[in-house]
């Protein structure tokens, strides 16, 4: 529901781009000038807004009694990641840079934040491009904001019937390949053409879906305090290097089609399959590993003992522990 509002975004912001677009030219106030202030002021005012009524965890929580956090907390046991924890343990941060999931999770944060970012910034532009008018793009272009909630809908649903995170991150990656190869390949000669590609450049958004599906697994599969902060760190700092460098691969001597923007993109969709499958193999790799040294140990893997669900263990420190892939 969170991460659906950037396609709620791309709703509200159509409608308020066109109504900006309706500024005089002549005014010192640009039309995009007027919409980024805008937006600053509503942002700054919510962020205060935040700050003064949002808990910083359940514990603190006025809206809620005792007996109320207490069912939250046994509510997440069977997760196995662990309370909130302040005190900082050197030892985490070491193994979340050792743990090859942190660079994987990495990965799809930048190979998703770069063509998001770019066919964000460039959304109108693209739109343009196949010959709509400055009304159609803006109309058209909130219809991409109803595509990403489908997805982003459909793919938490389908993770949920299927228990398949991964498989379900790669079949939303594939119509991505095949939206940016029909961008490069077919050319706009007839309204059918045009449609088509309009359709092409939508469903190329499918990938988004992967971004979402990251983040539910980082807050799954890491244990302990320490090395969960460091793990989101990281992928915040991923997050922010693809949204720094996806507007600059759309370069305006390659106007209006972009091919080396979409090039890119296919690079991105490329990278990030290989890390989301390595992912897969890896994370099943250290289940079975847990699993034979419970045996060794004369322990029942299948048994839940969630003995040691609230204590500041990692994931790997913990051989209880489960990843979900």
């Amino acid at each position: 529901m969170w991460y659906m509002m950037n396609g709620g975004q791309q709703i509200v912001g159509g409608l308020l781009a066109y109504c900006f677009s309706l500024i005089g030219r002549d005014k010192a106030l640009k039309s995009w000038q007027a919409l980024f202030v805008t937006y600053g002021c509503i942002s700054v005012l919510w962020g205060m807004f935040v700050v003064w009524w949002m808990p910083d965890s359940p514990m603190r929580a006025k809206c809620f009694n005792e007996e109320d956090k207490h069912l939250m907390v046994e509510r997440v046991r069977a997760n196995q990641t662990g309370l909130q924890n302040k005190q900082f343990r050197a030892y985490q941060m070491w193994e979340a840079f050792r743990d090859p999931q942190m660079y994987c999770y990495c990965a799809i944060q930048i190979f998703t934040t770069l063509p998001t970012s770019g066919l964000g910034a460039f959304a109108n532009i693209i739109i343009t491009g196949f010959d709509f008018t400055e009304l159609q793009t803006q109309l058209l272009a909130m219809v991409l904001g109803f595509y990403i909630i489908i997805v982003l809908l459909t793919s938490a649903w389908l993770v949920k019937k299927t228990e398949q995170n991964i498989l379900v991150m790669l079949g939303f990656i594939i119509p991505s390949y095949v939206g940016t190869i029909v961008l490069m390949t077919v050319k706009n000669t007839n309204f059918s053409t045009k449609v088509g590609l309009l359709i092409s450049y939508y469903i190329t958004l499918s990938f988004w879906s992967a971004q979402n599906l990251c983040l539910s697994m980082v807050s799954r599969n890491i244990a302990g305090a320490t090395k969960k902060s460091t793990v989101v760190a990281a992928t915040f700092v991923s997050w922010a290097v693809g949204n720094a460098i996806g507007p600059q691969v759309f370069l305006e001597r390659d106007a209006p089609r972009y091919f080396i923007a979409f090039g890119v993109h296919l690079g991105c969709y490329a990278a990030m399959t290989v890390a989301v499958i390595f992912l897969r193999f890896y994370l099943v790799w250290q289940n079975k590993k847990k699993e034979r040294l419970l045996l060794e140990a004369g322990l029942d893997p299948a048994a839940d003992n969630l003995d040691h669900a609230f204590e500041d263990r990692t994931d790997r420190e913990n051989l209880h522990f489960r990843y979900i892939y």
